[in-house]
């Protein structure tokens, strides 16, 4: 019988042209002689002596055997090829240098270590009884590929530039200790990932930007409370000792809390999700790394040497000193405020729903590039694909050169094999009636055509069975996020009432998110699709203002124990005024670096910087207005009764003791 595989050229790249095999049949059907179903692994490794990279392939003792005649015939009849196919589809024809007795057995044939990889995973799906289906397929061009990676390392480096210039404008000295450590985080960041031989995806360098604005975090906790300790009164050498002591808490709870939510969304996310997720992980932990160690070994070096370093500018000496805002009698406006957005945008959520991209409802979506000559629009790509579809497909303009993205749910519960062409062709056929072009059909699908032809710079399916999933996956991990911190919360400071306190801001945040992206879809001038994107958004944004609310949770518990004949409400009120500097230079910093993505970063991303950058001001808004007051209102008692032990009143000679609340 004939069989085939896919033709490369000289540079590996797949051609349209098929490579035929006649495949001799070993009995009277059309079975082969051995299936998939010996297979106990297939991995990619490389040869100990040359060096080369290699796939193992092991099978159990029955297919050992028949591997053993079947190997020993082929290489007595001149060591012949033996064809290994999935779905009858040759994916490799290893020639038979020797008979192989012991089911163990090394494939070679100058594999890139990608192509071993893909290789030895083929050989484990075949170990599957059922038929592989394609429910989820994602094609980038490379042109729009190129466009959109660029467009982000760009927002990267302007990001990067404008957090070195705050954090020197603010910081003096203490400054360029902080850009030597952010360098530094950067560094560890790429070499990590590198290490892991990960992909970096357009998600993960959203993640590394990302990263850059919060890598900052640490080192403000820690120049904030040494800019404390030099105004009581310190020298200069315990004022750092102090600063970094007693930032340690703050710092370890705000990033425990972002990592567990980074976790979660590793665990539940899929593909791109799960890339940013990883990132996002690395970044948080090298962050730590460099701004509690790092910038400590440099500091406590140049103070050795007998130098002296600032911590602050002209500029920057006397911000936020003085500050006493009373922001628990303010809560009532904040209440009918949020109150007020996130009622209109439950309204919304039940009449208007949300404009839920191709990952939650499963069909097939594509991104078209026309000519500028064509002359099209939204309205007249869809009353054109409406005729060919049958339905009326959803169209919008990307915020590229002529370019719309068309997503259809034709044919979306059809399981044939040629589905995918079948749609393609209605597509085609739509897209020539209504722009008259002479492009023919392979080059119209074919993601690296020349840009002077229509045709599609990227598609993906997603089949209802995973849209499913990844609804019934996001929710899990919205869940599962609130009750790791939640928990984590009650762990560290023993009440409730701060759990409480931080899981209802937190609600606050995701529903405010998602009523601005129901409330507007439509609307603004770009997409704001509910996908999974949107999902690593929003649980970016739980651990971005839960960090935030922490570290004001954690001086209300500080001063709560030193301040003991202070009222609630101006305990409250001292601790967000003593932390308003970190929590403003945190949020520029953070909302700097994804303005400049969501500016000028690639169309695909847009959307999920939007999401980030008003969750990121939102976050901020809720740590003060919500989370804190919702504390206040909950706990008719925060303080803390600690018995000391009495010591001698050198002045009369009598014990007394001391109750610290």
């Amino acid at each position: 019988m004939w069989s085939y595989k896919p033709s490369q050229d000289g540079n590996g790249v797949l051609t349209s042209n098929y490579e035929l095999y006649l495949i001799k049949k070993q009995t009277n059907t059309d079975e082969a002689p051995l299936d998939g179903d010996v297979v106990t692994s297939g991995v990619q490794t490389l040869n100990p002596v040359n060096g080369e990279v290699e796939v193992n392939l092991r099978m159990n003792a029955a297919g050992a055997k028949k591997w053993a005649e079947m190997t020993t015939k082929a290489a007595n009849d001149g060591n012949r090829e033996i064809a290994i196919a999935l779905d009858n589809e040759v994916v490799s024809a290893p020639r038979v240098n020797g008979a192989i007795t012991q089911g163990s057995s090394s494939i070679t044939g100058n594999f890139s270590v990608d192509e071993a990889v893909d290789f030895a995973s083929i050989l484990e799906v075949g170990k599957l009884p059922a038929r592989t289906n394609i429910i989820q397929e994602s094609n980038v061009g490379p042109s729009l590929g190129k466009a959109n990676i660029t467009k982000s390392v760009n927002s990267l480096l302007i990001g990067f530039l404008l957090v070195i210039l705050t954090m020197l404008a603010y910081y003096a000295g203490a400054g360029i200790i902080a850009i030597v450590s952010l360098l530094l985080n950067v560094f560890l960041i790429f070499g990590t990932l590198s290490s892991f031989g990960t992909v970096l995806t357009l998600s993960g360098i959203a993640g590394i930007v990302l990263t850059i604005g919060m890598a900052v975090d640490a080192n403000v906790i820690i120049y904030e409370r040494i800019k404390e300790e030099l105004a009581a009164g310190k020298s200069l050498k315990q004022a750092v000792t102090d600063g970094f002591y007693h930032s340690y808490s703050a710092i370890i709870d705000a990033n425990v809390t972002t990592v567990l939510t980074a976790m979660i969304l590793a665990y539940f996310g899929l593909g791109p999700v799960k890339g940013f997720a990883v990132v996002l992980i690395i970044g948080v932990l090298c962050s730590v790394f460099t701004a509690v160690f790092i910038s400590r070994l440099i500091i406590e070096w140049w103070l050795g040497k007998g130098k002296d370093i600032s911590f602050w500018t002209n500029f920057s000496k006397g911000a936020f000193k003085n500050i006493n805002i009373n922001w628990i009698g303010k809560r009532k406006i904040a209440y009918v405020f949020s109150g007020a957005i996130i009622l209109a945008g439950i309204v919304s959520m039940f009449t208007r729903g949300f404009d839920l991209g191709v990952d939650y409802k499963g069909g097939f979506s594509y991104n078209i590039q026309f000519l500028s000559s064509d002359g099209m629009n939204s309205d007249k790509l869809r009353d054109g694909l409406t005729k060919s579809f049958g339905t009326a497909p959803v169209v919008k303009q990307v915020d590229a050169d002529n370019t719309f993205q068309v997503t259809t749910s034709y044919l979306i519960s059809e399981t044939a094999e040629d589905t995918p062409a079948r749609v393609m062709a209605k597509l085609f056929e739509g897209v020539s009636s209504i722009s008259g072009s002479k492009v023919s059909l392979e080059d119209f699908s074919n993601t690296e055509t020349e840009a002077d032809k229509v045709h599609i710079i990227s598609s993906a399916q997603v089949g209802p069975t995973i849209a499913d999933d990844l609804k019934r996956s996001s929710l899990y991990a919205g869940l599962f996020a609130l009750l790791a911190v939640f928990l984590y919360i009650l762990l560290r400071f023993s009440k409730w009432q701060y759990s409480a306190g931080a899981i209802i801001a937190l609600f606050h945040d995701a529903l405010f998110v998602l009523s601005i992206f129901s409330l507007f879809y439509g609307i603004l001038p770009f997409s704001l699709e509910v996908d999974q994107a949107f999902i690593a958004a929003i649980l970016t944004v739980i651990g971005y203002s839960i960090n935030d609310t922490v570290i004001i949770f954690d001086r209300i518990r500080e001063y709560f124990s030193l301040h003991v004949a202070d009222t609630k409400d101006e305990i409250i009120n001292r601790a967000i005024n003593s932390t308003l500097s970190r929590t403003l230079m945190t949020a520029f910093t953070t909302v700097v670096v994804i303005l400049i993505l969501f500016l000028f970063g690639g169309a695909s991303i847009k959307g999920f910087a939007f999401a980030l950058l008003i969750g990121i001001v939102v976050g901020t808004y809720s740590s003060v207005f919500i989370a804190a007051p919702i504390l206040h209102d909950l706990a008719s008692d925060l303080k803390i009764t600690k018995k000391i032990k009495p010591r001698a009143n050198k002045q009369d000679g009598k014990a007394f003791s001391r109750a610290a609340k």
